[in-house]
């Protein structure tokens, strides 16, 4: 017991303390009195103790609330920004989708004020053979596709379809090195050839040299190569060079289409790719 009082000396006597002015209180009833001279000092040294006491009380209370309400604020934070990424994802989706209604109601439009089938089709694939320039489409035999169809978007050639499949085509762009496009100038009629030079513009070749044409005219398809149906856009006249001597002048043509961005297009069923070999005309004929 004598062991007991020894190790919690310190805090009997501050509880003693701490008690004895409720107990005071207590005895005393609702008769008041004047504090004695122990009343005074017990609540001289035990005040700093309470005032302590509940200060720490209190502020063990604020900061228990504090890191409450900040990890309710942190969620909270956690739920909007979550809220926040998906209003975005679907706003950019939104966009997405009206980019590509308005491609397809383009694209709609044209076969509609086209002669002739157009059949459509999504690109699906790209070459990675720098030796061949050509994409995938999702369009085959089963759909009517066949080698030596030309592929065309609203705004102008594409490329033509070389190899054909049940389901799928594969069409050489004329950006291609080996790719060429009898043309002519839609101011003045002139023709010439558009020649793939493997990346850029397209080289205008076989104009001569005494043939009007100027920076910025319009090439379009001639129909004389019995590929590409005749004034279809091919693109625009840049570099011009109007040489003194020889018989040809020469001059870039940047495509109408930038073909490295294709999405959608439509493949041409025209008399003129009918008679390409491997064409559905040329079976009938056999």
């Amino acid at each position: 017991m004598l062991s007991l009082l020894k190790r919690y000396r310190r805090p009997i006597f501050v509880g003693v303390l701490l008690l004895y002015p409720l107990v005071a209180f207590l005895l005393s009833g609702r008769k008041g009195r004047d504090p004695n001279f122990l009343d005074r000092a017990i609540i001289a040294v035990s005040s700093p103790v309470q005032q302590a006491l509940t200060t720490g009380i209190e502020g063990s209370v604020a900061a228990v609330r504090g890191y409450l309400d900040l990890r309710g604020v942190r969620q909270e934070n956690d739920a909007l920004r979550l809220e926040n990424l998906q209003l975005r994802a679907a706003v950019q989706s939104l966009g997405e989708s009206r980019t590509e209604n308005e491609r397809l109601r383009k694209l709609l439009g044209y076969a509609e004020t086209a002669a002739g089938p157009e059949i459509p089709a999504r690109v699906v694939g790209v070459n990675p053979v720098a030796k061949l320039l050509s994409v995938r489409i999702s369009s085959g035999e089963k759909d009517g596709v066949f080698r030596g169809m030309s592929v065309v978007t609203p705004d102008g050639i594409v490329g033509q379809v070389i190899r054909s499949t049940g389901g799928y085509a594969d069409v050489a762009l004329i950006t291609d090195s080996q790719s060429r496009v009898a043309v002519r100038v839609q101011r003045s009629r002139a023709r010439g050839t558009a020649s793939g030079a493997g990346a850029g513009p397209l080289k205008l070749e076989n104009m001569l040299r005494t043939e009007d044409i100027e920076n910025g005219d319009i090439i379009i398809t001639a129909g004389t190569d019995g590929i590409y149906p005749p004034g279809m856009v091919v693109g625009t006249v840049t570099n011009l060079e109007k040489k003194e001597h020889g018989m040809f002048q020469g001059a870039d043509i940047v495509p109408a289409v930038d073909t490295s961005k294709l999405e959608e297009v439509l493949v041409v069923g025209s008399p003129y790719s009918a008679m390409a070999p491997g064409s559905t005309a040329e079976g009938a004929s056999k």
